[in-house]
């Protein structure tokens, strides 16, 4: 039984002086593995105080400097990619292909941004007027349970790369994989106060630092309803806010597709991350003509999508991160039938032969029209919904008929179709026929999806603003 007691703050760990501590479950045996000490506002306090100190002397380093920083901090995760693969696994049971592609991708997001900053021209001339970007203020981060890791790193490396300071709430249902994340970036050798780890719940120790007068800037990654809250509450103080919220993803089959290649492209862009994913195609859009066999290769496609726990290396689909979220899920396929969906592969309760552990059954709902609840709330877990469509006007309609924006899917052989589709879809990105994630490409949501864009130049542009010299 891990005890997780401590922040890190001003460039060492120290005692939360929170009173309150929460369990730390493993989601593949639902054991409990750990408590962490819930953070106050005073802990908060301190941490932005460090934050804030720091700031002057780190917003004055130059590119090089923070180039340096950036490979240093690279380099840390990478010596302790062993620790975290292994902290993810048991605290959040995540298949091995993404817990491998999460401790890979922590160094990779420090050196992604080292190669933005070193091209960065952080000062230019419009006529007689020199513009310089300048780091907008001490940052403040909110980050989620479904990519731990990964989102702390990227928004620490962004705020290194702009000369921000920064103070990071992760999810406190990820502490275990907090403590060696911040354990590693400690080897780095940054300046104290630089980056400041507080751990607490989103109600506590995320209001006030969403709050926090000494905060210039806040990144949320998070829920929809969440996010909003975080957007009230940074106006007060006029912050700038970067937002990235829930999806609701659609994937458009064109009827000239080939789909010996599309429908694994579907489950994989449908069931990445278990599904609890908010760039996941959960909407998948099909010609009528297509619909039938689509269904059937689909449901066949299933078998290569095994249910399991982290250690077994055959798995695709991982367990959900706590029983709230199985529930949730198993609300939702209930849901499904009750609004007159039919169940095709799947449905309520775990895989046969699976009796402990909140693994959902991958299940496909067919016969959906794009007015239920099913195709249109998020629902954060392997339940994907089969709507058929008529032409590509009625597709793009559909697709477009959503109160999220994130990231659509297109799939199809004709490349102008493709391009023409995807220009239409509103969304902040739209993935053709499967192509990889480009971490420079900007990365954000339309709608209620989001606010701002994060990843590469605009990323860094987010914490920065511009000043106007007029000589």
């Amino acid at each position: 039984m891990r005890e997780i007691t401590e922040n890190y703050i001003d460039g060492q760990f120290c005692p939360s002086t929170g009173t309150e501590n929460a369990p730390l479950f493993n989601p593949a045996t639902e054991e409990q593995i750990g408590n962490v000490r819930l953070s106050a506002g005073r802990d908060v306090d301190t941490a932005v105080a460090a934050a804030k100190r720091a700031f002057p002397a780190f917003s004055n380093t130059s590119p090089g400097d923070r180039v340096l920083m950036l490979r240093r901090l690279a380099a840390a995760a990478a010596d302790n990619a062993d620790a975290i693969r292994k902290a993810i696994q048991e605290e959040y049971g995540a298949p091995a292909p993404f817990v491998d592609f999460t401790a890979n991708h922590a160094g990779n997001a420090f050196l992604d941004m080292a190669a933005v900053l070193e091209t960065y021209a952080r000062t230019r001339n419009i006529g007689t007027t020199e513009v310089e970007m300048r780091p907008v203020g001490v940052a403040g981060a909110i980050t989620p349970w479904n990519a731990n890791v990964g989102f702390i790193c990227s928004k620490l490396a962004v705020a290194v790369a702009a000369g921000t300071s920064i103070v990071i709430k992760p999810s406190e249902m990820s502490a275990m994989q907090t403590q060696v994340l911040a354990e590693a970036l400690h080897g780095a050798g940054l300046p104290s106060g630089v980056f400041n780890i507080v751990n607490g719940s989103g109600a506590d120790a995320g209001s006030a630092l969403a709050a926090h007068p000494d905060i210039g800037k806040i990144s949320f990654t998070g829920s929809t309803t969440t996010g909003q809250a975080v957007y009230r509450a940074a106006a007060a103080t006029m912050k700038r806010v970067t937002l990235e919220l829930g999806g609701k993803g659609a994937q458009i089959v064109l009827d000239d597709a080939d789909l010996d290649v599309v429908v694994p492209n579907l489950l994989a862009n449908g069931f990445i991350n278990s599904g609890q994913a908010c760039i996941a195609g959960t909407r998948i859009l099909v010609p009528f003509r297509l619909l039938a066999e689509v269904e059937a290769r689909l449901a066949a496609g299933l078998a290569e999508w095994p249910v399991g726990p982290a250690f077994d290396t055959a798995s695709r689909i991982g367990p959900m991160v706590s029983r709230k979220q199985w529930d949730q899920v198993q609300s939702y396929i209930a849901l499904g039938r009750i609004e007159g969906a039919r169940v095709l592969v799947g449905g309520e309760g775990r895989p046969d032969g699976i009796e402990r552990g909140w693994f959902v059954r991958p299940t496909l709902f067919t016969d959906v029209s794009n007015s239920m609840r099913i195709a249109r709330e998020e629902i954060f877990g392997p339940v994907l919904s089969i709507i058929p469509y008529r032409d590509e006007e009625d597709a793009i309609r559909i697709a477009n008929d959503t109160d999220y924006g994130l990231q659509n899917y297109v799939l199809g052989t004709n490349s102008d179709r493709l391009r023409r589709v995807a220009r239409r879809l509103e969304s902040g990105r739209v993935v053709i026929n499967g192509a990889a994630h480009n971490p420079l490409a900007p990365f954000g949501g339309t709608k209620q999806s989001g606010v701002g864009r994060e990843y590469g130049v605009f990323g860094l542009e987010a914490f920065l603003e511009p000043r106007a010299l007029l000589i």
